[in-house]
């Protein structure tokens, strides 16, 4: 597997894969920070594999709890690699896993049981007869009774010595929703509608997604020797700072580990990022006064006192924690023009650079004044929502525009639209007496398929193949409605996304070299990839770690040279106000016709698969998303404009 993270924010001095330390005041629970999920990942797989070892030595079975979702993969692939290249043999250990859907078969694609033994149990020598998942197909009369039995089961085997955790939006573990009381056990639990949302990918929508699940109490977590919590992205940064910071309620479920003896957080620079050492660090220990810091002490204070920059004063300054940084520099009112003049800077309505012009202040070269610019968009709808502004813009200043549309997206086709495209491509044919024989078999079993499919069914190839049809399409039209010749949009599917689910392969090295002989090809001038770490299901980060190994194995060609690289975030969330390098404002005519492009991804419309708890279509996230950015330039004291999508330059 191919990954390497994007680390914007290693602190100087920081061992890469260590966790970030600092003199904590506000923090409850003790809270290691990992510059990123695979080296957190890697520290608690060895833990678990060091007290695998130990129990061993002394004749005894290690008792595991372990948890499901996307946040524990990584470390069961790391457990997975340490049982075949150094010999951790799993044969006394004891697994007791947190929930499990209900209904549910332990066939179905969407079961714990299968996932467990997809990641973890059938790779390893752990007995057959000693893992245990909730049984989601237990008749509803035997439940509660299932429910006893199982932590009778626990505590026959000695109690957990361990257990693993992940942390819903809205603060679950397990499945025990917000509203749960700490001396909870084991038991059927209806779900919560955010939680359920955030499922639905998995489902098929919402309609078809489970209401209810059996879970591990809170009880019977908390009576774990050791419990380890995991959190990656910045999805979970709001729950997790009110787990770490804030009062033990049963409104965020996490928050009673802050009454457990043995408890640790592990998350990501992402999922840490609400916490008040790394928002703001200033409050919490000394610092080093860079420019990084102080860029981003002063946006803050201006925000939260609700102040220009150029109006911040002295009292200010030491009123917030700040009195040092006025020690080390001198007066607010040099730093605050300092800081406002580089925040002016970062605006441009020339993302492509301004021909004949200056460009000492400006974020992009002057020359060449005619750039080649690839964009890379994740799903065929990236490139116009989160950057159609200035897409259009680089294709009105001439420059030739180039779109690497990196997967096909065909997950997020729902099973009608596919089915309506289907029929109508048949009945096309047989109207019109087109012979093609092999076309018309592939919509015809796709047709025949999605009638039939169950709701727990993986796409057929044939299904899978009609819905990157239909994106394809989208995108090509999305492509003409901006300006772009047809022949630049460029299809890669790449290979380790055509699953037909939403869990991937891992990146592989065919991957890697169907975006370098793109890049190869164009020679660009200028790259543009997702650096959206806050995707719910992972898709933008694969790709970008793609993107980030093609440029690193191609970075001695003459051609890199001239290229710069510059990330943008999706519909989710912004870059942070101190990290923007490049804003591109944007009038109310350039947003109307972003909003326009976007509509032109018709699969999309009308409903967004992945909207967790939030109802908005990616068209309404990204203007909202946009006008905020723009509002916040607005309240730091600059020129105030209807909408701004902003970048980040990664550098070699």
């Amino acid at each position: 597997m191919i990954t390497e993270s994007l680390q914007l924010e290693q602190p100087d001095g920081q061992i890469p894969g260590a966790p970030l330390q600092s003199a904590i005041t506000y923090e409850k629970i003790p809270t290691h920070i990992y510059a990123d999920a695979k080296a957190a990942s890697r520290a608690v797989a060895h833990e678990i594999a060091d007290l695998i070892r130990q129990k061993q030595a002394e004749g005894k079975p290690a008792v595991l709890g372990l948890a499901t979702g996307s946040s524990p993969k990584t470390v069961y692939a790391e457990l997975v690699r340490m049982h075949r290249e150094e010999e951790l043999s799993f044969r006394n250990v004891v697994t007791f896993n947190l929930d499990e859907y209900y209904p549910m078969e332990p066939t179905s694609r969407q079961s714990y049981w299968r996932f467990m033994r997809e990641q973890l149990f059938d790779l390893v020598d752990i007995p057959a007869g000693n893992y245990h998942v909730p049984e989601g197909n237990m008749p509803p009369d035997q439940v509660s009774q299932h429910a006893k039995r199982y932590d009778a089961e626990i505590e026959a085997a000695g109690g957990l010595d361990f257990q693993l955790l992940g942390i819903g939006g809205n603060g679950h573990i397990g499945f025990n929703e917000p509203g749960s009381l700490i001396n909870s056990h084991t038991r059927l639990m209806m779900l919560d509608n955010s939680t359920r949302a955030a499922a639905s990918a998995d489902f098929g929508g919402l309609p078809k997604t489970p209401r209810k699940a059996i879970t591990m109490g809170v009880s019977s977590i908390l009576n774990a020797r050791r419990v380890v919590l995991l959190a990656w992205g910045e999805r979970k940064a709001s729950v997790i700072r009110g787990a770490v910071e804030g009062l033990v309620t049963e409104l965020n479920p996490a928050s009673y580990l802050q009454t457990h003896p043995n408890a640790l957080f592990v998350i990501d620079e992402a999922a840490a990022s609400e916490l008040t050492r790394m928002k703001t660090p200033w409050l919490v220990d000394s610092v080093i006064w860079d420019n990084r810091m102080v860029k981003k002490a002063l946006t803050y204070l201006s925000l939260a006192l609700d102040k220009p920059i150029l109006k911040l004063t002295d009292r200010d300054y030491n009123d917030n924690g700040m009195s040092d940084l006025l020690a080390q520099y001198g007066q607010a009112y040099d730093i605050n023009i300092d800081i406002f003049n580089q925040l002016q800077h970062t605006i441009t309505g020339w993302p492509g650079g301004k021909p004949n012009a200056d460009d000492t202040n400006r974020p992009e070269r002057a020359e060449p004044a005619h750039k080649r610019c690839l964009i890379f968009s994740p799903h065929p709808d990236d490139d116009i929502i989160s950057m159609g502004g200035t897409f259009q813009r680089l294709v009105d200043q001439e420059h030739d525009v180039h779109i690497g549309y990196q997967t096909s997206g065909n997950i997020a086709v729902a099973d009608d639209e596919a089915l309506r495209f289907a029929d109508y491509v048949v009945d096309f044919n047989d109207k019109f007496g087109i012979d093609s024989p092999e076309a018309t078999r592939i919509f015809r079993d796709a047709a025949e398929s999605l009638r039939t499919k169950g709701d727990t069914e993986m796409d057929s190839a044939e299904v899978r193949c009609v819905k990157g049809v239909i994106r394809m399409g989208e995108a090509k039209s999305t492509c003409r409605f901006v300006g772009i010749p047809v022949e630049n949009a460029h299809f890669m599917n790449m290979p380790f996304y055509e699953t037909g689910k939403v869990t991937k392969r891992p990146l592989s090295e065919e991957d890697v070299k169907i975006l370098m002989a793109l890049i190869e090809e164009i020679k660009p001038h200028q790259i543009y990839a997702a650096g959206d770490l806050a995707d719910p299901h992972g898709t933008h980060k694969v790709c970008l770690d793609a993107v980030l190994e093609a440029l690193r194995r191609l970075k001695d060609r003459d051609f890199m040279r001239d290229c710069w690289v510059w990330l943008y975030r999706g519909a989710w969330a912004e870059w942070g106000i101190h990290e923007i390098e490049m804003a591109v404002p944007m009038s109310p005519d350039q947003v109307m016709k972003k909003r326009l492009g976007i509509f032109k991804h018709q699969s999309q419309k009308d409903g967004v698969v992945y909207q967790g708890t939030d109802a908005r279509e990616f068209w309404q996230r990204a203007e909202d998303r946009n006008r905020d950015t723009a509002d916040l330039y607005n309240r730091l004291g600059l020129s105030e404009y209807e909408a701004m999508e902003a970048f980040v330059r990664w550098h070699f």
